[in-house]
């Protein structure tokens, strides 16, 4: 096992497009680290770097106490599992797991032994006398993730394994990664597009964007403090709900406005976001994420009520998505336009849709709440989770890291 360090590290393809910007990193020994962001981030090209596959135009990557710039992928002692599975279609899976031992001159015996123990980790003993075209996609990608695992390197590389599984597959391969990963403890960097798979599977995250790194924290600190309007927006499926408000202060204490609603916002709130009372008397961009809503009926007492009409509803079993309008036009910033692009090529998640030039907003209540479209429904909101952004740089208000966010901000 070892640590992974980045360095400054860019890469400039011909023509000066940079893929990746200035990224520092450092993935710490037995960590799982997973590289998040829209299409074109560089998440998979930084991956590429880290194992040799892609030069790096400058800055430095050093795995465990070595500096690799240099070093061919061979020598990085990393091993690498990618989407398409790369197995050897005229070996059986035996022979397939055991062929980079075969070529590093590993005895026999050897080899036998730890096919033998990788597979029965990974339940593929039965499938051992099998060739790739006999298993299902789910027994590929486990054969795959085995020769990796016989090799016992400083590190695993992985590059969207799960993308090419069905849903139902997906899930209980994240659930065997994580086993995997508790049982044998290598540094693992992990790419994905998913951000369920970045959620459920890193012990910290890296959200990229147009290959500057935006955050890197641990998912539920991503979830609760995400530094920017980007990552914000990005992390939490329904997508953080968002809307320019005025921020005062009243007879009651501070309070926040916006398309006609008014809302509380708690002293503690005020005192927990340094900075955040030098906006009062000035314009916010105000976030709520729809787990913070609640059919008020269903909700604690010490909520603030919202009351608005359904548009849509989603109903999931134990909950249920109320789609509602708002009388505001949608967030016009640099980060939220990016996220509604992304959305465009297919993640539907990351959309900030629009009728009427007005936002559309999801609040996620009890299945209990009974609510249908266009039913008046009354909800309620934990003021003491909303999220303020600032409206020219769209860095969180009081995010210790928001020095950082705001230079990357400008540079993006």
């Amino acid at each position: 096992m070892a640590k992974i360090v980045l360095e400054r590290v860019d890469k400039v393809y011909a023509g000066g497009v940079k893929a990746v910007d200035g990224l520092n990193l450092e993935i710490r020994d037995g960590e799982f680290m997973v590289l998040v962001g829209p299409s074109g981030c560089g998440k998979s090209t930084a991956l590429r770097m880290i194992a040799g596959l892609e030069e790096i135009t400058s800055g430095k990557i050093s795995i465990g106490d070595q500096v690799v710039n240099d070093l061919a992928p061979k020598d990085r002692d990393i091993a690498m599992v990618f989407q398409n599975y790369a197995l050897y279609p005229h070996m059986t899976v035996a022979q397939n797991l055991e062929f980079g031992l075969k070529l590093r001159g590993v005895s026999k015996e050897e080899r036998r032994k730890k096919v033998q123990e990788a597979a029965k980790m990974l339940g593929l003993e039965q499938f051992l006398s099998r060739k790739p075209a006999a298993l299902s996609g789910g027994q590929r990608q486990r054969v795959a993730m085995g020769r990796a695992i016989v090799r016992e390197p400083q590190a695993f590389l992985m590059d969207e394994p799960l993308s090419n599984l069905d849903a139902k597959l997906r899930v209980s391969m994240r659930a065997s990664l994580s086993q995997l990963h508790e049982r044998l403890g290598v540094t693992t960097v992990y790419v994905t597009h998913d951000q369920v798979e970045a959620m459920t599977l890193g012990d910290r995250v890296c959200v990229l964007r147009e290959g500057k790194l935006q955050q890197v924290d641990t998912p539920q600190r991503l979830f609760d403090s995400p530094v920017n309007l980007f990552v914000a927006g990005f992390i939490g499926s329904p997508a953080m709900n968002f809307v320019t408000a005025d921020l005062t202060r009243g007879d009651g204490g501070a309070q926040v406005a916006f398309a006609g609603y008014t809302l509380p916002v708690p002293d503690e709130v005020i005192d927990s976001k340094p900075g955040l009372d030098g906006y009062l008397g000035k314009k916010v961009i105000l976030g709520i994420r729809p787990s913070d809503f609640e059919d008020a009926a269903h909700a604690k007492a010490d909520w603030a009520p919202l009351s608005v009409t359904s548009t849509v509803t989603e109903e999931l079993g134990s909950e249920i998505n109320v789609i509602f309008t708002i009388d505001a036009p949608p967030v016009e910033h640099k980060d939220t336009a990016d996220l509604a692009e992304d959305a465009s090529e297919g993640d539907a998640d990351g959309s900030i849709p629009l009728t009427d030039n007005k936002a559309l907003w999801t609040a996620r209540v009890n299945a209990r709440s009974h609510v249908r479209p266009g039913q008046r429904v009354d909800l309620a909101v934990d003021t003491h989770r909303l999220h303020f952004f600032d409206p020219a740089s769209g860095v969180a208000i009081g995010h210790p890291d928001a020095g950082k966010a705001g230079e990357a901000s400008k540079s993006a």
